[in-house]
């Protein structure tokens, strides 16, 4: 059984509440998410803000355009402090994303732990080792860009 974490972080010139606002509104995903990734939520009549226990349906393209279910639930929340989803459906065997945010002198730094355990033993090792690591680096550098479009320094 192979178990991975992936961190990562990036300091964003605004306040708590911006920022807050942006990150706990499920709507803006799509916005931070890659568009060849085909990432589309399936959840009807979602509410402005995350809540625990709520459920969000997405389709979800990763390799090679092939369409994938997620479904995560919002397991944690503390208000303009930090959210956890994890999967209960989809391509990992686990799937915990903690999204942290800290206030700073001149801003907010978010952090993101990602903790992952890919499907099929070796070969979701071998996965990880040749895309999934590259993937998610590639997910959350596109995160990066955008952020710092929508809350310029």
């Amino acid at each position: 059984m192979a178990f991975y974490q992936f961190q990562k972080e990036q300091f964003i010139n605004a306040s708590m509440e911006e920022i807050w606002d942006f990150i706990s509104s499920p709507q803006n995903l799509k916005k931070i998410t890659p568009a060849k990734m085909g990432f589309d939520i399936r959840t009807p009549n979602l509410p402005d803000k995350i809540y625990e226990g709520m459920i969000i349906s997405y389709m979800v393209r990763p390799l090679l355009g092939i369409p994938t279910n997620w479904i995560t639930e919002i397991t944690h929340v503390k208000d303009k402090s930090y959210f956890v989803d994890e999967q209960r459906v989809g391509p990992y065997q686990l799937w915990h994303h903690q999204h942290i945010i800290m206030p700073t002198k001149n801003g907010v730094l978010m952090k993101d732990i990602v903790s992952y355990q890919p499907p099929f033993g070796l070969l979701g090792r071998i996965a990880n080792t040749l895309v999934i690591k590259n993937k998610l680096n590639e997910i959350f550098d596109y995160r990066t860009q955008v952020l710092e479009k929508i809350f310029p320094s």
